[in-house]
């Protein structure tokens, strides 16, 4: 068993994380491909954020035993291309029109509004074409990777419903946090188990208590925090009329569901061998949530 809180952090695991997006990304390179949108690809992949999203995958596959370390690789990266392209999505002028992204000028910006369009495509496709590509490695396997990113991604549950809920004249908040941030969580959380060959439906508790603390926190930011601080325009859900958790809870209200929902993730993380490591993992993550906002919130 290797254990997760050696590599996390270190270039153990990032290391392998990065390797995995490289190997990815170039699946999508040729010298007689359009060179600007292979370029554009690039760009909106490297450099990458905190990768939490195939952190979390790669530390759940360790924890369930990590048999298949190829597979799981592949998982990540597939997870991350999606992450990476609804980000492209996101920042296009017809929702967010946001001019930077990570601290630097968003995909739109830097390339033009339709390669921005055809890279979030491209980065999408490309994804459901590296967990396809695994299927000498273990087809099955493969194959509910592909169908349990794909419920994550779509209709009527994933991440395009979240960015749907932000057209309706009545938003269920909780419903919208589910999609629109918790989608990509759980699909971490479930993949990892199927990358090590488990039962995905005991992990969708602790992907979705994830996610709604990243969209509860994402929420305080963009309230407590200027753009220079989180790397992006801040203030967009108040100006464009989203579902905030702020607005919906008010800031002490929205705080206290955090810290609830970083307290109940610990106690559904499944049992597997991997399970100490795996909480103090989940714990480090939410520590590294919770003191920037509470030392933000006492200025």
């Amino acid at each position: 068993m290797v254990h997760i809180l050696e590599n996390l952090g270190n270039y153990g695991l990032a290391g392998r994380i990065e390797a995995a997006m490289k190997r990815a990304v170039g699946v999508s390179t040729s010298n007689k491909a359009p060179t600007k949108l292979m370029h554009a690809l690039e760009y909106a992949t490297f450099p990458g954020g905190a990768r939490i999203r195939p952190t979390i995958l790669t530390s759940v596959a360790l924890a369930c035993g990590d048999d298949k370390p190829q597979l799981t690789d592949a998982a990540a990266a597939a997870l991350e291309l999606i992450h990476c392209g609804s980000l492209v999505h996101d920042d296009l002028p017809c929702f967010d029109d946001a001019d930077t992204r990570r601290g630097k000028a968003s995909v739109h910006c830097a390339f033009s509004e339709p390669l921005a369009v055809l890279t979030g495509d491209s980065l999408i496709v490309l994804a459901f074409e590296i967990l396809a590509g695994q299927q000498d490695i273990d087809a099955k396997r493969a194959l509910n990777l592909v169908l349990t990113l794909s419920r994550q991604t779509g209709m009527p549950n994933g991440i395009c419903a979240g960015q749907g809920w932000e057209s309706e004249p009545n938003v269920d908040l909780p419903a919208y946090h589910r999609s629109k941030t918790g989608a990509l969580f759980v699909a971490a959380t479930q993949m990892g188990a199927i990358s090590a060959g488990q039962d995905p439906e005991p992990w969708y508790e602790l992907g979705a208590r994830i996610g709604e603390a990243f969209q509860v926190a994402d929420d305080l930011r963009d309230v407590m925090y200027n753009a220079e601080e989180i790397g992006k325009p801040a203030g967009q859900d108040r100006l464009h009329a989203r579902p905030n958790a702020v607005a919906e809870l008010g800031l002490g209200g929205a705080k206290k569901r955090l810290q609830d929902i970083l307290a109940g993730a610990i106690s559904s993380i499944p049992a597997c061998p991997g399970e100490a490591d795996l909480a103090q993992m989940v714990t480090l993550q939410a520590k590294k949530l919770t003191p920037k906002i509470k030392a933000k919130s006492q200025v």
